[in-house]
């Protein structure tokens, strides 16, 4: 596990990367909660996906959002924050040109992972909790060919499930959902079932 420093579009991002031994299956960029409420790459659900993803043999890119431990910037709604993923994404695939990626987040990170995957067309799309309420209503929505797996706790209180499933319905594809009974936001307690669930995901494709 490497912590180094990249150019970003407003200043510095810190990066956190973690290269498994052997050949690498993908790799694997994951993006953190809400910068303004405390979110960043230590989070544990982001440490969870970073993990997971880790055990399937990716290389695990963590990385902060501008103004969010030591990357420059300043928090910027969501906008700046696509800018510092797709730049992380470049830098990533510049190094790993080879590997297919797969992208995620968590929260307002499984937001900008959404609107992320609609330009770089991952192969595989994990979003855990992710805060659709920050979708303008009539925005657009389309991920043509991209393996998607949605992770919800149907006790959430800060993005409630059925906003997400409400969300998810009415577009043209559907994701593949799994909804853990009695879980909140933040998968106290339920952080192996989460895991347990990707590990599912991906060996059934």
């Amino acid at each position: 596990m490497k912590t180094r420093s990249i150019a970003g579009p407003a200043g510095a991002l810190q990066i956190l990367e973690e290269i498994p031994a052997g050949t690498p299956a993908a790799v694997a960029l994951i993006c953190h909660p809400h910068p303004l409420h405390g979110g960043s790459l230590s989070n544990k659900v982001v440490h969870q996906l970073a993990k997971t993803f880790a055990g399937l043999g990716a290389v695990c890119i963590r990385f902060n959002f501008r103004g969010v431990g030591e990357s420059e910037g300043e928090y910027d709604e969501g906008r700046g924050e696509l800018q510092d993923l797709l730049a992380v994404v470049a830098w990533a695939q510049a190094r790993w040109p080879e590997l297919p990626l797969w992208l995620s987040g968590f929260s307002f990170g499984g937001f900008i992972a959404l609107q992320g995957a609609q330009q770089l067309a991952p192969q595989r799309l994990v979003t855990v909790a992710p805060a659709i309420n920050y979708f303008p209503d009539d925005s657009s929505f389309d991920l043509p060919g991209v393996s998607w797996l949605l992770i919800q706790g149907d006790a959430d209180d800060i993005v409630p499930a059925a906003l997400v499933t409400g969300w998810t319905a009415r577009l043209d594809f559907q994701p593949q959902l799994a909804l853990l009974e009695g879980a909140g936001h933040f998968f106290h307690g339920r952080l192996n079932e989460l895991k347990q669930s990707i590990v599912d995901s991906f060996s059934a494709d």
